[in-house]
């Protein structure tokens, strides 16, 4: 692993070996898992965060503030390490963006979240854009569904994730770029018909993935991944990711 501050990161013009990745959805994105000690003590010297104030800091637990009191231990730690160990020389440039709580229906331009008292898709942009000042996105990662796990909503469901993904694309420059959900955990019997819509990504979606939660289990509450789970959809994702990408680096 090499050395590198921040300060390197950070050119006049995007970094082409600065490989960005942006981290949206909703609460078990942003991470709720325990940080405990082992959790705490984990970063690398190549892998960064867009923190809370749009400037690049070392990545670690947690990398969301959407919800400051419980954010924790999410899949995008687990996931930038994954994807630096096939990508020598390069740095990892994480971008959180997820919102806990939040339905899809408020990740349109001028859409508003009620909790949390944001816009995620308009805060996102801002985000996004900052962060390709410095480097190059080479995916995306969603996790969200749970807000959304009702008959009426999951019928709308994979329509306005088309529609996110494209939008965000454009934004990004890159009409092909990865994207790789991941399935909500098999906690509560009313999120399959979320899942079962995620399952048809793959061909309502080009050039995406989805990331199984078979054997992944919640922190109590049947709702959020614990952190072991987490970090393992996170290199679930990576893999995905890898496919997709095949030998772009």
């Amino acid at each position: 692993m090499f050395l590198i501050t921040v300060t390197t990161a950070l050119k006049a013009q995007p970094d082409s070996s600065f490989h960005l990745y942006l981290l949206v959805g909703q609460s078990n994105m942003a991470g709720r898992g325990e940080i405990s000690l082992s959790y705490q003590s984990i970063q690398y010297s190549n892998i960064f965060v867009l923190n809370k104030e749009n400037n690049w800091a070392p990545a670690k637990h947690p990398l969301h503030f959407d919800k400051p009191k419980v954010a924790g231990v999410g899949p995008g730690m687990a996931f930038a390490i994954s994807m630096s160990e096939v990508a020598p020389g390069v740095k990892i440039g994480l971008v959180p963006c997820a919102v806990g709580g939040t339905s899809i229906q408020v990740w349109v331009p001028a859409g508003y979240d009620n909790a949390t008292k944001t816009h995620p898709y308009d805060d996102a942009l801002v985000r996004i854009k900052q962060a390709m000042k410095a480097g190059v996105f080479k995916g995306i990662i969603w996790h969200q569904g749970e807000a959304d796990s009702n008959p009426k909503s999951a019928a709308e469901y994979l329509r306005n994730l088309e529609a996110l993904v494209a939008r965000l694309r454009s934004e990004m420059g890159n009409n092909s770029l990865p994207f790789v959900a991941g399935e909500l955990g098999n906690f509560r019997p009313h999120y399959q018909v979320i899942n079962d819509q995620l399952q048809k990504l793959p061909d309502v979606i080009k050039n995406s993935a989805l990331a199984s939660s078979q054997n992944l289990t919640h922190k109590g509450d049947t709702t959020h991944f614990d952190s072991r789970s987490a970090d393992e959809l996170g290199r679930r994702m990576a893999e995905k990711m890898k496919v997709l990408q095949s030998s772009r680096f």
